[in-house]
């Protein structure tokens, strides 16, 4: 499967998505776009993309979770949203 990483994504957990292509927002020249203006308003079922949203984005806590990434990315199918839940310390 393929993902692309906004720019508040940390580089990182690419690594722990075996068999999947990882592409950065930032690649493609998309990292001065807000996700709200990639993503406002889309209407999921029928789409071919899914939606993992990360509840923390900073790497030294992020990296304790990501089997919790990792399964959630796995887990993602077509039209699908998922919230992984990653406290705030």
């Amino acid at each position: 499967m393929r993902f692309l990483f906004d720019h508040g994504t940390p580089s990182g957990i690419a690594r722990r998505l075996a068999g999947h292509s990882v592409t950065e927002a930032r690649e493609l020249g998309w990292d001065k776009i807000s996700n709200g203006d990639l993503l406002h308003q889309q209407n999921l079922p029928g789409r071919k993309i899914s939606i993992v949203v990360l509840g923390n984005s900073q790497w030294p806590v992020v990296r304790l979770y990501l089997d919790l990434v990792a399964a959630a990315v796995d887990a993602a199918t077509p039209g699908s949203y998922a919230e992984v839940k990653i406290p705030f310390r």
